[in-house]
């Protein structure tokens, strides 16, 4: 990761941390490294296909896999997130994304995602070839529209209770709520 991944990641996991309940458990997809609960001091699990090696943070279990397949059964979490991961997931697997989370989350827990707007593509291409970013599958994007979550965490598992721009209007932040059913 160079200099500006690393600021990037701060400035994205930052913005979603303020939708995480104090002390909730959290399910970290996509955690990297575990940032997510060194920056929050949060319990939970992180996981990621491609796990980096990290210094182990008191209360997580990190493990490296793909979401759902290889997560080992666990006791409900009260938040999950997401950030800069569901443009990277096929189409056909977001619904069971949606439902897999729903099974896992309490409810009126809360799913925390961020995407990046479609023009960050074209953006990254460019800092890529630069050497200001490193290690962004920008090409696994596949034309993802951050309008689709809306459609993917629908009623009656999920409500979304907020939608805003960020990083310069380029991200997305979407904030879903468990519901009962």
């Amino acid at each position: 990761m160079t200099w500006l991944d690393r600021l990037l990641q701060r400035w994205r996991t930052r913005v979603a941390l303020r939708e995480v309940p104090r002390g909730a458990r959290v399910l970290d997809i996509g955690t990297h490294d575990g940032a997510l609960f060194r920056l929050a001091r949060v319990s939970g699990v992180g996981i990621d296909p491609e796990l980096t090696a990290t210094a182990p943070v008191p209360g997580v279990a990190l493990v490296r896999g793909a979401f759902p397949a290889d997560l080992p059964p666990q006791q409900p979490f009260d938040a999950a997130t997401a950030l800069a991961v569901v443009e990277h997931v096929p189409d056909e697997d977001l619904a069971g994304w949606a439902k897999a989370l729903a099974e896992l989350i309490v409810p009126g827990g809360v799913l925390v995602i961020t995407v990046p707007a479609p023009a960050v593509d074209t953006i990254l291409h460019v800092l890529m070839r630069l050497r200001l970013v490193a290690g962004i599958e920008a090409h696994q994007h596949h034309g993802f529209r951050p309008s689709d979550l809306d459609a993917v965490f629908a009623a009656p598992l999920w409500r979304r209770t907020k939608h805003r721009r960020f990083e310069l209007g380029l991200n997305h932040l979407y904030v879903f709520e468990r519901g009962a059913g």
